[in-house]
């Protein structure tokens, strides 16, 4: 439901003990200026941290033990989330403590100052797979002159930069003066005292004049790498193409599309029976004795998204293994996917859909980021008949459009030399 102070509500019973109530923006690192890089990193850090009622954020994590509660912040490029798990007696302690958070966080110097040297802790054992990631978004979009090319992840240069003061202006400018951009969800509770409870706790928010910051990225492609000492020694690479975002029509196939081509580890604990059928899985890991892991991925934006595979190596293979990629999802845009992958990739993907949404978490999460990016929630109904209409010539069509583009290679690791270049990458594709 949309409320007249701007705010939207959305929730679903499910008749327990728990709840999950929270509240989603459509904030993320995109909007950074120049100067703020970082900010929103720094600002999942500084959550539940002290407000006007609470003094620190020791006396929020107390107070949540006693109410049996816990608490989650996660940012993105595009959004962030605050939320509270808690017994159901507790809910409205929970909204209380959200609209502290949110409405009347403090962003004391020392909290920024502590948060700073945790981020630069982190960056330093930062996972290798995100820092591919992080360097796949900069070739794709070109950093720094496109927001969806921008570091997420705060990078140590950029520390200095960052103050309480501009963590204030940012949470100000983007959180306080865009109600419009918020939603609270709950899963777990009862529309109408969900509705009631967040008028309560958020209807003295004002309606601003709020200028979206937003501005669209132009995909380039490219290439780019980083040397980075790992643990054991192996080079990552990933090679992607573009495809359509989340407002597309290439949503739902993409998403068959990188179940299909599965992919993992060379090593799977716990037994079998984890896309072992998936074609990477068949086709790279069973196949070639160098190959670590190889997967497909996705990542989706307002504007654009990217599918891809990546693979991991001895060094001396990077080559090798960015070649095998690449035969890979060539075969992709020649050649009909069988009947019996298509048919196992649409009931994968929506047995794993289903599942998630078991988990009060991840439907809460699910419902909140719909209303945001869609401004309605789709049924698991209408999700699975997307999922079955997908057609094997439908993916042939969409791997041959995103193939039309130029590619974006991303390397990281100890020594990237043999990773090939990228006229060399392009020419595999004509």
């Amino acid at each position: 439901s949309q409320e007249t102070y701007g705010i939207r509500v959305v929730s679903q019973e499910t008749y327990g003990q728990v709840c999950t109530v929270g509240l989603l923006s459509n904030v993320g690192s995109r909007h950074e200026r120049a100067n703020q890089v970082g900010v929103t990193h720094l600002l999942e850090m500084l959550a539940f941290q002290s407000t006007e009622k609470y003094t620190s954020g020791l006396e929020i994590m107390e107070s949540l033990q006693d109410w049996g509660g816990t608490s989650f912040a996660n940012t993105g490029r595009e959004q962030t989330l605050h939320c509270v798990d808690i017994l159901r007696p507790n809910v409205e302690k929970a909204m209380d403590l959200l609209s502290e958070v949110v409405l009347r966080p403090k962003f004391m110097d020392y909290e920024v100052e502590d948060c700073k040297k945790a981020i630069e802790y982190q960056y330093m054992d930062m996972m290798i797979e995100m820092i591919l990631g992080e360097t796949l978004q900069s070739a794709a979009y070109g950093e720094p002159n496109s927001q969806l090319g921008k570091p997420h992840f705060c990078p140590p240069e950029a520390l200095p930069n960052l103050t309480a003061d501009s963590v204030h202006e940012f949470w100000q400018t983007h959180m306080l003066q865009n109600p419009a951009g918020l939603v609270i969800a709950g899963a777990g509770i009862g529309h109408d005292e969900l509705v009631d409870m967040s008028k309560h706790h958020f209807g003295q928010l004002e309606a601003h004049t709020y200028k979206d910051p937003t501005v669209d990225s132009v995909y380039t492609g490219g290439a780019a790498s980083v040397k980075k000492e790992t643990m054991e020694g192996f080079t990552r690479v990933a090679l992607a193409f573009e495809l359509g975002g989340w407002h597309s029509d290439d949503l739902v196939p993409t998403c068959v599309l990188q179940t299909l081509l599965g992919g993992g580890n060379s090593f799977s604990a716990g037994g079998p029976g984890k896309g072992m059928y998936s074609r990477l899985y068949r086709q790279v890991l069973n196949k070639y004795y160098w190959a670590e892991s190889a997967e497909a991925f996705t990542a989706f934006h307002g504007e654009s998204g990217l599918f891809g595979l990546s693979a991991s190596c001895i060094p001396s293979k990077s080559r090798d293994a960015t070649l095998v990629l690449a035969d890979q999802l060539n075969e992709l845009k020649t050649e009909l996917v069988t009947d019996e992958e298509i048919d196992r990739a649409r009931n994968m993907l929506k047995c794993n859909v289903l599942t998630q949404l078991e988990s009060r978490l991840v439907l809460f999460e699910d419902m909140g980021r719909q209303v945001l990016t869609y401004g309605h929630r789709e049924d698991t109904e209408t999700m699975c008949r997307k999922i079955d209409s997908v057609t094997k010539e439908e993916l042939r069509e969409l791997a041959q459009r995103a193939m039309s583009k130029p590619p974006t290679i991303a390397s990281v690791g100890d020594d990237v030399s043999t990773v090939p270049d990228f006229n060399e990458v392009v020419g595999w594709f004509k």
